[in-house]
């Protein structure tokens, strides 16, 4: 899509700065009025700022104010934006983009910081796993590592590096091949390579990526993870169970999960870990609970993704609206008719129900709106004195049902 007359022009820039930027790029930045960017961009132009006549704006922290300003006040002429390699790759490109629309924004893009740690690796950047910690907690990087594979953690500042390989030292995963590249693609470019359990403490620079070649144990992101992979004090959805409720839910893309009581977050982290685009709303009346739940979280690489509200239904008000809900603890009438009304058209809701009066809600509700019911009995094998025998867990009864889509059916009925 050709962009004539565009409110902002988005110029990815990488450590080389003018010398490495096209001459198309050249002339745009030559005719700009105003540029935005990190000091440390705007300090890439300083050796041909006798050919700019643009005022070079620093962003005050934190950016992402800063930037909300620039974007809703009147502009009189294209802003100008400077970005760290690809914009488009989490970038400020894409936050714009998101806020304006793509047809007043026009991106001229580098080449991203883990196109070029793949290149000076010899990676293949098709099966590399890439994390972000520049706003996020480096805990982050638990939601791709696993033995045997390759991922590339998008730093926020010298200290991440070193955060990191704690995080891995902790996780079993302190053999892991660690590569910090600092300042790729320019003059001082520099890498250095340790093991996590092995990385020295002094920060580098504050511009690198990190590479890890994980060494460990297999991490899947299909559900079911064993129960002592979690903090919990018995209030859990036990792994066989949580692998069908998961699957129940069927997270796919950028949707939205409640979990009503919540307990461990079990469920919605496996949901979380399913598929990266989601996001989740735990709902939690006990503290000390919600305390493990987010620790539960970080420990499982999705953290950043899970926000924790009180009990259910009071606190449901002014959540996100949810695409899909899990309702394992604390069910009634009240809570089962809020999550209802909330859940958007097409969504799926999920209900455990263990105890009888609880299943004789379930299935009272099931024959109003229909779905799916069914009894879930799981037994495991254990010892008998010398011998060995099946020990039942409780059985479930588990609902599912999709909410109706009245604006399809309107449609279709009209055509």
């Amino acid at each position: 899509m050709s962009v004539l007359s565009p409110d902002f022009v988005v110029v990815g820039i990488g450590a080389d700065g003018w010398r490495g930027l096209g001459e198309a790029v050249r002339d745009e930045l030559r005719t700009a009025t105003v540029i935005y960017g990190a000091t440390r961009q705007l300090d890439l132009l300083s050796a041909v700022r006798g050919e700019l006549a643009a005022d070079l704006r620093p962003w005050r922290s934190p950016m992402s104010a800063h930037l909300a300003e620039v974007i809703d006040e009147p502009r009189p002429h294209t802003v100008h934006v400077l970005a760290s390699g690809d914009p488009m790759f989490h970038g400020v490109g894409a936050s714009i983009v998101s806020r304006v629309g793509a047809e007043r924004v026009r991106v001229y893009p580098a080449v991203s910081s883990v196109s070029l740690a793949c290149a000076r690796l010899g990676w293949d950047l098709a099966t590399t796993r890439v994390v972000s910690t520049v706003r996020n907690d480096p805990s982050e990087v638990l939601s791709e590592v696993t033995g045997g594979a390759r991922v590339v953690i998008l730093s926020r500042d010298e200290a991440t590096p070193a955060a990191i390989a704690r995080v891995l030292s902790q996780s079993g995963f302190g053999a892991s091949t660690m590569t910090v590249l600092e300042q790729l693609g320019g003059p001082d470019e520099q890498i250095r390579r340790a093991t996590a359990d092995a990385w020295p403490h002094p920060p580098g620079d504050p511009l690198n990526i990190v590479a890890v070649e994980c060494a460990g144990p297999g991490r899947t992101r299909l559900p079911g993870r064993a129960d002592d992979t979690y903090e919990h004090d018995g209030q859990i959805t036990k792994s066989t169970i949580r692998a069908l409720t998961v699957c129940a839910l069927e997270p796919a893309g950028a949707q939205v999960l409640w979990d009503i009581g919540s307990g461990s977050g079990s469920v919605s982290i496996e949901w979380l870990r399913a598929d990266d685009r989601g996001t989740a709303v735990a709902f939690e009346r006990d503290p000390e609970r919600a305390d493990r739940l987010i620790r539960n979280a970080g420990s499982h690489g999705v953290g950043s993704r899970l926000s924790v509200r009180g009990p259910a239904p009071q606190a449901l008000s002014g959540a996100p609206r949810p695409d899909a809900v899990f309702i394992g603890g604390g069910l009634d009438d009240e809570i089962l008719a809020g999550a209802w009304e909330s859940l958007r058209p097409a969504g799926r809701l999920v209900v455990n129900a263990v105890t009888v009066e609880n299943q004789t809600l379930v299935a009272r509700r099931h024959h109003e709106r229909g779905g799916t019911m069914r009894r879930l009995s799981i037994e495991t094998a254990a010892p008998l004195g010398t011998m060995t025998t099946w020990r039942p867990a409780l059985p479930i009864v588990q609902w599912v049902v999709v909410k109706p889509d009245t604006t399809i059916e309107d449609t279709g009925a009209a055509s």
